[in-house]
């Protein structure tokens, strides 16, 4: 366990070989993926193309049928790793925020820390305080989540997974439950943490960001990886016809993202 003033480590994930099925349907087909330490990998692709379940199955949310996940050298897919552990190491933030609505915001960012690392509640509130003033949210202890926009709720979601000093963060598309006036506080914070060195696995629509913030953009369709680069190559110059395809219709000729339809 860490000390509360003490960041954890940040972790490399590695990917290889991931199948995932429910039961006829194969959803990951074989997904190979390196996340460095302190890199920023965005996932971009359709609905349905399989983010969001590699995400899961990179938290233990979801087992896979074959293939390896390691995260910070230590093979999570292994049946006798200890789950409780492994998931201590990554943090994940939902499309829905999950707040428990009868509780403070500082309860909120509290209540895992005290149950899963059996912090103090001083500890705790210590650690909690410090990740709400890194989401800007330091005056919103004491609020409830229905007192609070979709975006603020968002950012407390982001504190309380800060709050459990991941070594990886997991964003599965963060921002699309918000509205358009609320999404730019969840990206900056989002960006404030690749600045910092957070190793981040990010399912997003938002092709800006990910053209600015990632360090690597991999284009998923049909379960598969269709393509991997840099973040400018990828979007700037997609060489697979359907991740050209796909881009053409999230950007206009601009560049300025407009809706998949």
């Amino acid at each position: 366990m860490s000390d509360a003033s003490t960041p954890a480590p940040h972790a490399s994930a590695s990917i290889r070989g991931l199948h995932k099925s429910y039961g006829p349907v194969e959803v990951l087909k074989g997904i190979d993926l390196e996340v460095a330490a302190g890199e920023v990998v965005c996932l971009i692709g359709p609905s349905g193309s399989g983010k969001s379940t590699l995400l899961r199955c990179v938290n233990l949310l979801e087992s896979p049928q074959r293939g390896t996940i390691e995260v910070a050298g230590h093979e999570v897919t292994d049946p006798e790793a200890d789950l409780d552990l492994a998931r201590r190491s990554v943090g994940m933030v939902f499309q829905q925020f999950n707040l428990f609505p009868h509780l403070t915001v500082l309860e909120n960012c509290n209540v895992a820390q005290r149950k899963v690392l059996k912090r103090s509640r001083a500890e705790a509130s210590e650690t909690s305080r410090r990740n709400l003033e890194l989401v800007g949210l330091a005056d919103k202890t004491d609020r409830y989540p229905d007192q609070l926009s979709g975006g603020q709720q968002q950012r407390v979601a982001i504190a309380r997974a800060l709050s459990m000093d991941p070594q990886l963060m997991l964003f599965d598309e963060p921002t699309s439950a918000l509205d358009p006036e609320t999404v730019g506080d969840v990206l900056a914070v989002m960006r404030s943490l690749a600045e910092r060195g957070m190793t981040m696995l990010v399912v997003t629509h938002e092709m800006a960001f990910a053209r600015d913030v990632a360090d690597r953009v991999a284009f998923m369709d049909g379960g598969v990886v269709v393509e991997e680069g840099p973040a400018a190559e990828v979007i700037g110059a997609p060489q697979q016809e359907r991740t050209q395809r796909f881009l053409s219709r999230v950007l206009n000729p601009t560049g300025v993202e407009a809706p998949e339809d």
